[in-house]
């Protein structure tokens, strides 16, 4: 995990994930990421992390909720940031294989997909439980990693 000392958008990687980091599922989407990530471009922090902490304080209007992934994408000092189900359909914009059609979705109002998103949050530490720790990454992985 890298440690982010200056956090300023600028600073960020191109495209960011923030993610529950003792959630299961949010654990091997983020495993199923990296394997599907051909370029290498996403790069992932908790959401429990300094540098989700300074996403949210820049961008106060977006839910401090750990149920909520959030996907940043960064051109210059331009963010676009995107949430619950349309955070996932613009991260599928950069994955391989059939994920990537997914994409298409996120032309569709984030409220009715929000309904799926949503039911699945309620239910994925009953599911998918909690984690009090995770695979350990490779070193390629770990650089990939933010705090």
């Amino acid at each position: 995990m890298i440690p982010l000392m200056d956090t300023s958008p600028e600073n960020l990687p191109p495209r960011l994930v923030l993610y529950d980091g003792v959630c299961g599922l949010c654990d091997k989407s983020v495993q199923w990421l990296l394997d599907h990530d051909p370029e290498g471009t996403l790069r992932f922090a908790p959401l429990q992390g300094p540098t989700a902490q300074a996403v949210l304080e820049r961008h106060p209007s977006l839910p401090r909720a750990l149920e909520t992934v959030i996907f940043v994408e960064r051109e210059g000092e331009t963010e676009r940031v995107h949430v619950r189900s349309h955070a996932i359909f613009h991260i599928c914009k950069h994955v391989s294989g059939f994920a990537r059609a997914l994409a298409i979705f996120r032309f569709v109002p984030a409220f009715l997909t929000d309904l799926g998103y949503r039911l699945v949050a309620k239910i994925r530490y009953r599911v998918w439980g909690k984690l009090d720790q995770c695979r350990v990454p490779t070193p390629d992985e770990r650089a990939r990693f933010l705090a």
